[in-house]
């Protein structure tokens, strides 16, 4: 249950820690390997897979000019020379353990600003490695205070 909960887009880590540690009775440690695997689970398909679905959208019409706008909304805001910095806007943007700045949204915001696989990668799996040890810390002293 842990790492479904974990790979859902609306509880990822965020919900799946708390139901680890508080539910399940799961060591700490425990609850954070297996909430950061079950978040990193749904990464690599969404990295790989969000360019072919939208192209295979713009075959209509509709999506077509929806996503010719979006992406270049999107890019003209985007100064290539800047990746590295907005990859580590990435990473912060996925550890903030807040509704919608999660591993999902981080894999829409690297298709849509056109960040290279592995680069977004690296910079969603550290953001979900920090937001597991902030709900976890989070927890903890909750734990500790009840």
């Amino acid at each position: 249950m842990t790492l479904l909960a974990a790979a859902l887009p609306v509880s990822e880590l965020r919900g799946a820690i708390p139901l680890a540690i508080g539910v399940y009775g799961y060591d700490p440690w425990q609850a954070y390997l297996l909430a950061v695997l079950g978040n990193l689970l749904p990464v690599v398909p969404l990295l790989l897979f969000l360019g072919p679905v939208s192209d295979w959208l713009r075959r209509f019409t509709f999506w077509d000019k929806f996503f010719t706008w979006l992406f270049s909304r999107t890019r003209r805001k985007y100064i290539r020379e800047h990746e590295s910095f907005s990859l580590t806007a990435l990473a912060l943007f996925v550890a903030v353990p807040l509704p919608v700045t999660g591993a999902w949204t981080g894999c829409a915001i690297a298709f849509l600003v056109g960040f290279r696989f592995w680069p977004a990668f690296v910079a969603i799996s550290a953001g979900v490695l920090l937001a597991g040890v902030i709900v976890t810390a989070t927890v903890l002293g909750v734990q500790w205070f009840w």
